[in-house]
């Protein structure tokens, strides 16, 4: 499958078709980028602590161009660890701020849990990404993720649990458990709009990923819900999963425009 981004001999991202977001031909949906972060956040901390939370605010849109990551630990404790995340444009324009938790995983334990009945890829059948007009004439993002849905569920508006499958986020790499959940972490909104593009705009401003489990599925189940109200402010969440159950959660705050 098509990767998202590449990354080129100067630490500089540039965004692949897979990349183009909805809104746009010039800029990137938000999750392959998110990924990029995840990814220089991962490789800066090290090996010992695992990635277990992000939180991205999208200040000005991603150009598909091109983009740099930039992070620095604040706090590096025996447990826990902080680190800040700058993208930036090639410009060196500020597009993207972020934070990350990382913690150190322990030896493994039996511990109760919360029971789970977890979905199969096997069930679910082949259809459409949800959003299938983008707001320009090019190719984008949902053109390139393979879909399927699950018995009584399909790409119309409302509470949405989808099946996904996409390709690489960095081209000529194998991605980590964070970072292949970016792409579909970033696609909540879409996913369980309660309207389509056309009638209502749905951007989200941040992104918050929290994951409790690691995985290296290529499907990945997304269980999605937005909550629109009328002073224009939403929000959307999105349990992520895959056929062992759930791995992370993702929160977009959104805002609604006419469209």
């Amino acid at each position: 499958m098509t990767a998202f981004l590449r990354l080129d001999d100067t630490h500089v991202y540039i965004g692949l078709e897979a990349t183009r977001g909805p809104w746009s031909v010039d800029h990137c949906h938000a999750g392959p980028p998110a990924g990029a972060i995840a990814r220089s956040v991962e490789i800066v901390a090290g090996p010992d602590k695992l990635l277990t939370r992000l939180t991205l605010d999208l200040i000005r849109p991603i150009p598909i161009a091109g983009f740099r990551v930039d992070v620095e630990m604040q706090r590096e404790g025996r447990k826990v660890s902080t680190a800040a995340a700058t993208l930036t444009d090639l410009n060196g324009k500020i597009c993207v701020t972020g934070s990350a938790l990382l913690i150190a995983p322990s030896e493994e334990r039996r511990v109760p849990t919360a029971p789970v009945a977890p979905l199969k890829v096997a069930d679910a059948r082949p259809g459409p990404f949800p959003i299938q007009k983008p707001a320009h004439d090019l190719q984008a993002f949902g053109s390139f993720v393979d879909v399927l849905y699950p018995e009584g569920e399909d790409h119309t508006p409302g509470p949405t649990s989808i099946w996904l499958k996409t390709g690489p986020l960095i081209e000529g790499e194998t991605p980590s458990s964070f970072q292949r959940l970016c792409p579909m972490a970033d696609s909540g909104n879409a996913i369980s709009r309660n309207a389509e593009l056309q009638e209502v705009g749905f951007v989200n401003p941040d992104l918050t990923i929290v994951a409790h489990r690691q995985t290296t599925s290529d499907w990945l189940l997304s269980e999605t819900l937005s909550h629109w109200r009328p002073n224009g402010i939403g929000l959307a969440e999105a349990r992520i999963s895959d056929e062992n159950g759930p791995i992370a959660t993702a929160l977009q705050s959104v805002i609604l425009s006419p469209a």
